[in-house]
């Protein structure tokens, strides 16, 4: 992403995803010893959690699945391009993205039901609405691969 078009995302993700955005910084502050780098004008941080996440501009990415997260072909740089597609639906959605995406996205995530479900039937974690949405618009915005 240019300049023009960053300053614009940050823009957009203070005011209409603001209450994302403050939740992610919070949650930013409590990992401020990971490693951090900028990608497309989101803040990335390297976690120890088993799940990567993101909330407004900042992504949280596992560092339980080694590779290198700045080569394009490795998983968590594709994982990082999924969360960068969730950054995206925090600026369309505003506060409505907890609603149509950060709940649906946990309960799909965590829930026992939906990872019995989806390990017995061979269902793709990316299948799920949230998540295939993300993994588009992060791909087109970046013009990278996600994870799938």
């Amino acid at each position: 992403m240019n300049l023009p078009g960053i300053i614009i995302f940050w823009i957009l993700q203070w005011t209409w995803g603001l209450l994302q955005n403050i939740v992610g910084f919070i949650i930013f502050l409590f990992c401020i010893k990971d490693k951090h780098m900028m990608y497309n004008g989101c803040v990335v941080t390297s976690w120890k959690m088993r799940d990567s996440m993101s909330m407004g501009m900042f992504l949280f990415i596992t560092q339980v699945v080694k590779g290198d997260i700045n080569d394009p072909e490795s998983y968590p740089h594709k994982v990082m391009v999924h969360e960068f597609g969730h950054a995206m639906q925090s600026i369309l959605l505003g506060p409505l993205y907890f609603f149509i995406i950060s709940i649906p996205s946990s309960v799909w995530c965590n829930v026992p039901y939906f990872k019995n479900m989806r390990k017995n039937k061979k269902v793709s974690y990316y299948t799920f609405y949230p998540e295939k949405w993300a993994n588009a618009w992060g791909e087109k915005v970046s013009k990278q691969k996600a994870v799938h």
